[in-house]
């Protein structure tokens, strides 16, 4: 990840585990990635076979149970995935160089990833009734880069109660823009996602706390399944704030590319598209 200068001065109250760890931002993707696969194999494949009995896979009620607690427990796993793309979005904004090439990265590929999205989980080639997490990410992006040049520009010292509270609205009213947005667009994770994401930025200085305060976030307004996800405390505790290898564009194009192949793994399974 690349430096961008206005957060030198908050990295220097950043947790102190950001600089004994030894977990790289490469190392949070890849279990992203792990995870976000498990959970998938999950929705398309199992899900589709447990939901389809004359595809025959699935014959008896204790092979049903059976695949229905494997099929629950990846889905668990699978919760922990979102809040480390929502928490890497964050320290990718922080660290950018240059925003506009972030926001154009992101928005190229939630429209790649719309048509292999719609197959995997909608069944079909195109259906803007459910739409994929990159367009969340996406959202959350824009969001908390909005949200960064608002707190610039009203930005002064001194500054009076009228003022902050002036300030605190704004930055409010962002955030409640892009989370009505994302509803609007049926996006993965819609209003929930963009709350997070806003709120892991606002407290960024303290990883751990953001973290966490973006899962509690996720487990209220989406269900309990997702309070899975505080067991990645445990490699936020051990990350440095390095990125570690560079394998970018790998981790923009796997989500596109595993759903398209998750999607005709189920056609040759008989499972539809």
């Amino acid at each position: 990840m690349d430096n961008m200068g206005m957060t030198n001065a908050l990295y220097a109250g950043e947790d102190r585990t950001a600089k004994c760890g030894a977990c790289t931002g490469f190392t949070l993707k890849m279990i992203a990635v792990i995870t976000m696969f498990i959970d998938h194999t999950a929705a398309t494949i199992l899900e589709r076979a447990l939901t389809c009995p004359s595809a025959g896979y699935i014959t008896t009620a204790e092979a049903y149970n059976r695949w229905l607690t494997v099929y629950q427990i990846m889905r668990g796993i699978g919760r922990m995935a979102f809040p480390l793309y929502c928490f890497l979005l964050v320290e990718g904004f922080v660290h950018t160089r240059n925003v506009k090439k972030y926001l154009g990265r992101m928005a190229a590929f939630a429209l790649i990833s719309e048509i292999p999205f719609d197959m995997a989980f909608n069944r079909s080639f195109f259906d803007m009734s459910y739409n994929s997490v990159f367009l969340t990410l996406f959202l959350g992006l824009a969001v908390i880069a909005l949200v960064h040049k608002v707190d610039e520009k009203l930005q002064i010292q001194d500054q009076s109660l009228l003022h902050r509270y002036l300030k605190c609205i704004a930055i409010a009213a962002v955030i409640l823009a892009g989370m009505i947005l994302a509803e609007l667009l049926h996006t993965d994770y819609s209003a929930a996602g963009v709350a997070a994401i806003s709120i892991m930025y606002v407290l960024r200085s303290r990883r751990m706390t953001a973290f966490a305060a973006g899962v509690v976030t996720l487990g209220l307004l989406c269900g309990t399944i997702e309070f899975f996800a505080l067991f990645m405390l445990i490699p936020i505790w051990f990350y440095n704030g390095k990125r570690g290898y560079s394998a970018k564009y790998f981790f923009y194009a796997f989500y596109p590319v595993h759903l398209f192949l998750l999607s005709v793994i189920c056609w040759f399974m008989g499972l539809g598209i």
